[in-house]
């Protein structure tokens, strides 16, 4: 039999630097309800949100990762020609083929190493923290570069209720790699495709390919394209999540053999501050302990929020480098990913 040989991993990683880019366009709630049929306390009051962040001017999704990206390179006190990897989480790159890691990569200075998107909705930056933290421990890189950003506002209707004041543009990475202690625990993660749909848009590409098509006939039992959006059935959402990320949150915790009582920060996705005060009562933490918030200022920025979130704690002095802390991501699929931290350092170079 042949031996095929195995490289060496590292059983300890953990997150060693982050850091975030927010939007210039500051957007509230009473700009929203320009258009929305809405005001802005009642969206507060249902949402944790008072202003989200807008691209705008020559913002896009590739500067807005790859400045992501270069702050978490810069916070990291290694070489950047160590890192063997990117991985871009995101669900709003706008172009199927070329994928956008390989483009961002390059815009860093790290043309030629492996890059690939995860696309996995508001749970992908967990997805890419335990695909970052496996890779490693299996030996195929030192280093990784882990970037979640998400421009939402490029495929919402301003019009829709469910979705067009909850969702923002932004952009966090951390470069995970080798450490004396462990830093990430094994990845809970998990899917519910029967209700998939909660969250989805409104018509796949051949359709709208297919549309635009007709519409070059100038047909008149054709309606006008418009955008392609997407929409949730927010009850629904919810209800999913009262009920799965719990056990989830639950079983997090057992695989990582740290106690909740030992929990010393709760990053919970930017989803709904509603959801999060939920999750918190229902999985018994601690009243006092420090539980992100970043939605009321940042909004959801789904594969984003995690990195955000965590870089605003840290900037503020919310959390500290060191502390563990418990990250919970959630939404499209339906699926979700959480896994027990030790949080990096405070970023050298914050976004704000």
């Amino acid at each position: 039999m042949v031996s095929i040989a195995v490289n060496k991993g590292r059983d300890n990683v953990a997150m060693l630097g982050i850091g975030a880019y927010r939007p210039q366009r500051i957007v509230s709630n009473a700009e929203v309800c320009e258009t929305l049929d809405s005001t802005p306390e009642w969206i507060f009051e249902r949402t944790g949100i008072h202003n989200r962040r807008w691209i705008s001017g020559d913002e896009t999704i590739q500067s807005i990762a790859a400045a992501a990206g270069e702050r978490a390179l810069k916070n990291t006190p290694i070489d950047r020609d160590k890192v063997g990897a990117v991985i871009l989480c995101t669900s709003s790159w706008l172009k199927l083929t070329p994928h956008g890691a390989p483009s961002v990569a390059h815009d860093l200075g790290l043309n030629g190493v492996a890059a690939f998107d995860l696309t996995s909705g508001c749970g992908g930056f967990g997805y890419g923290l335990g695909v970052a933290a496996d890779l490693i421990r299996a030996g195929s890189f030192d280093y990784v570069l882990v970037i979640g950003a998400e421009t939402m506002t490029v495929g919402l209707d301003p019009t829709d209720r469910g979705t067009a004041m909850i969702f923002g543009d932004g952009a966090g990475a951390v470069v995970v790699g080798p450490a004396e202690e462990n830093g990430i625990s094994p990845t809970v993660w998990g899917s519910d495709g029967e209700n998939a749909e909660a969250i989805s848009q409104d018509v796949d590409f051949l359709a709208y390919m297919n549309k635009a098509q007709a519409m070059q006939g100038t047909d008149p039992a054709v309606e006008p394209i418009g955008r392609m959006s997407l929409h949730m059935e927010g009850p629904k959402v919810f209800r999913w999540a009262a009920v799965t990320l719990p056990r989830a949150l639950s079983t997090a915790l057992e695989n990582s053999g740290v106690a909740k009582e030992d929990i010393e920060v709760f990053v919970p996705h930017q989803a709904n501050a509603r959801i999060n005060e939920l999750m918190k009562k229902n999985l018994g933490l601690a009243e006092g302990i420090p539980m992100a918030n970043d939605i009321e200022n940042t909004g959801n920025t789904s594969a984003a929020s995690i990195p955000l979130a965590i870089e605003e704690m840290l900037v503020t002095g919310k959390a500290k480098g060191g502390q563990v802390a418990l990250l919970l991501g959630f939404g499209a699929g339906l699926s979700y990913a959480g896994q027990v931290v030790t949080l990096p350092p405070a970023p050298k170079e914050p976004s704000f």
